[in-house]
């Protein structure tokens, strides 16, 4: 499972985060940007109040990818699509598309910023329950 977004700094980390604290070791799970830049420190507080830590993330890009034996790929913005669809032209590999907007983008007060990420978050989380629901121990 591999979730891709334009710098692997918000969006793609959070969607890697959220599908590892719901399923663990159960699935394979990274995540890759267009381009890489260095971890949003709002994408981190917001994630910290949802009590799960991605302060350790560091981002690649489609080109850092050690492994691609993917099953799914995931891309969040229409760039990452692109990208997404050409990682996997000669695989055997699902993409899929959820547009999600980049709270990088809004402008105001930090709390109206943070609002912005939290919504983000709230969405992917909503998403990817929906996707791929937790399973009792021992199922998957």
């Amino acid at each position: 499972m591999l979730f891709a977004c334009t710098h692997n700094a918000i969006r793609s980390p959070m969607a890697e985060a959220i599908l590892k604290h719901h399923h663990g070791k159960r699935l394979y799970v990274d995540s890759v940007g267009i381009r890489v830049a260095e971890l949003d420190p709002f994408a981190v507080v917001v994630m910290d109040e949802i009590g799960i830590d991605i302060r350790r993330h560091r981002a690649k890009s489609f080109e850092d990818l050690e492994d691609t034996s993917f099953d799914l790929v995931v891309s969040l913005s229409p760039e990452a699509q692109h990208s997404a669809v050409e990682l996997t032209r000669t695989m055997d590999c699902v993409v899929e598309f959820w547009p999600v907007l980049d709270p990088s983008v809004v402008e105001g007060s930090r709390e109206i910023r943070l609002d912005a990420y939290r919504a983000v978050r709230d969405h992917l989380m909503r998403r990817i329950l929906e996707r791929f629901p937790p399973q009792p121990a021992g199922h998957f």
